[in-house]
């Protein structure tokens, strides 16, 4: 528990504000954990995320949130030179209608 401790109290305290992160379980919640730094992260969150999980299971994870942007998903392409057509939110459309053009 001192070393997931740790690990909660590196994070930006920006990223985790509904919950207690202290308590989280970083093996099980490692997705939730994953798109929260991929959203709204800088950049020591971001390299102890890499730290953390390693870039494959980040890019294996990432592939699965619907939610993510196009711009995060283009960054995690170039660094694991994947496809950004391997990711959800590249082939998931919106729900929400357009609004109409005059």
């Amino acid at each position: 528990m001192n070393a997931n401790k740790k690990i909660a109290d590196s994070f930006s305290k920006h990223l985790f504000w509904d919950i207690n992160i202290a308590e989280i379980d970083f093996d099980k919640n490692s997705k939730y954990i994953i798109a929260k730094v991929l959203q709204y992260g800088l950049y020591p969150d971001w390299r102890l995320l890499v730290k953390l999980y390693g870039l494959k299971h980040i890019s294996e994870t990432a592939k699965t949130i619907k939610e993510l942007d196009k711009k995060t998903a283009s960054f995690l392409c170039a660094i694991t030179n994947t496809n950004k057509t391997d990711y959800q939110c590249y082939s998931t459309n919106q729900s929400v209608t357009q609004h109409w053009n005059f």
